[in-house]
């Protein structure tokens, strides 16, 4: 008899807990682990093209990092077109590094959206868990409960307020923040870290995110800040194989005890090494005090002899990335013998310039024909107070862009220049001479 009430009383347990979970969401349910719970990541790469290298080669290296440090493939989410690895312009196919000398980052890494499955939708949907209007890729989402940990990573580049994806898509700051608000007040983890890097990260999470969400961040410049790329001088590779930020946390997470550097510590290390930008903290700052392991595992101590403290090599910002890798084509090409590549690379920097300069111009006349000669112009490169977000009124900044791209292309160089659609939006809402005064600068 006592042996069958030991039975019930386990079976009654089982019941109750089994009540409660339901109670949360199915969802919790089927993927909270005992103790400190799941560790979850989120890590996307926006950009497509050889001359983008180092946004893939960022991601897989975050990849390698959480993969040692225990996480399971199941719960580590990877978005990057996947275009770079076997691109033919890289010198070694199938493979690709972080940094001059590194080890081949891209070997074992799982893909689960690529190509055109890399939007806007997509990433949202997995953030937030919500496999059923997941569109393509390998329906894998951030299945957490309200005991796990996630780390978000993203790497391209970025504008005021939103942060480009592939074939002229963007993920806007306000759609970003509202899903993690929707995710907090599903109560579906315990804690997230974020780091974003790219041009004007700050402005993702500038005014607009909340401090009490148990959301940390940690971005690779202020608002109003172009982002710094590094390793842009080896030889072999004509590309730039990481930024100043992305090195900076990977490395420090690759050469130090997880279980005891706090995030504290090595946000000391990044603001040191990237020089010449602001790396900038949001969010719940009482954070740091949680090791680097939290998020993303344990590893053994590094044997390398390399310092990730160093100073970088080879910086350029984010904008001149481009015109920088061509100057270098060039000079090479006139130490050739053949006639042929000087020209072509003459005329490939030359029509790059000339693009650049057509872009500069016709933001200028935009500015001026929607608020005159002595405004307009200072609007290029006007930003809020701190504190305040880049953009009041979304909707209108998001045709302003799709007019913009309409009339004239998407560009990562013109990015610069968006905040003038920002300050339009906040200083009264979408012109109505806007299509005309672009359609005519971009004619």
């Amino acid at each position: 008899m006592a042996h069958l009430q030991r039975i019930i009383m386990q079976l009654l347990g089982f019941f109750a807990l089994f009540a409660l979970r339901v109670g949360a969401s199915f969802t919790q349910f089927t993927s909270i682990d005992a103790g400190q719970g799941t560790k979850w990541a989120v890590l996307v790469a926006g950009s497509t093209g050889y001359e983008n290298y180092r946004h893939q080669a960022n991601v897989c290296h975050a990849y390698q990092i959480l993969k040692k440090g225990g996480l399971k493939e199941e719960n580590i989410i990877v978005f990057m077109y996947d275009d770079v690895a076997f691109d033919k312009e890289n010198p070694r196919p199938g493979v690709l590094i972080n940094r001059p000398g590194g080890k081949d980052v891209y070997a074992g890494v799982k893909k689960d959206y690529t190509g055109e499955d890399v939007n806007e939708h997509n990433i949202l949907a997995a953030i937030l868990g919500d496999y059923s209007t997941i569109i393509g890729g390998s329906k894998k989402v951030v299945n957490s409960g309200r005991d796990d940990y996630i780390l978000l990573y993203f790497t391209d580049h970025g504008g005021s307020g939103r942060f480009v994806l592939p074939k002229g898509g963007y993920l806007y700051a306000d759609k970003l923040n509202k899903t993690l608000w929707k995710k907090h007040e599903l109560g579906t983890y315990k804690q997230m870290m974020i780091y974003f890097d790219c041009c004007h990260s700050g402005s993702m999470f500038e005014g607009l995110l909340s401090n009490d969400m148990n959301i940390y961040v940690a971005t690779s410049a202020k608002p109003a800040e172009k982002s710094y790329l590094t390793y842009c001088d080896e030889e072999l590779y004509q590309t730039c194989l990481s930024s100043q930020f992305s090195a900076a946390w990977m490395e420090d997470s690759d050469q130090y005890d997880r279980a005891t550097r706090t995030l504290a510590e090595q946000y000391e290390v990044v603001k040191h090494r990237v020089t010449r930008s602001k790396a900038t903290q949001y969010g719940d700052i009482s954070m740091t005090k949680d090791t680097l392991s939290t998020y993303m595992g344990t590893q053994l101590l590094s044997t390398s002899n390399f310092s990730s403290t160093s100073k970088f090599s080879g910086s350029v910002s984010e904008y001149d990335a481009d015109i920088y890798i061509l100057i270098r084509k060039a000079s090479q090409a006139f130490t050739s013998r053949s006639e042929k590549n000087k020209e072509d690379a003459e005329q490939e920097l030359y029509e790059a310039l000339k693009k650049r300069a057509h872009i500069d111009d016709a933001f200028t006349a935009i500015a001026v024909h929607l608020f005159g000669k002595n405004k307009g112009p200072k609007l290029l490169n006007q930003f809020p107070k701190p504190g305040q977000p880049v953009v009041n009124d979304w909707d209108c900044y998001r045709k302003s862009v799709e007019t913009y791209d309409k009339y004239c292309g998407s560009s990562t160089y013109a990015l610069k220049y968006m905040g003038l659609f920002a300050n339009m939006c906040n200083a009264g809402g979408l012109n109505s001479q806007l299509a005309q005064a672009v359609a005519k600068a971009c004619r």
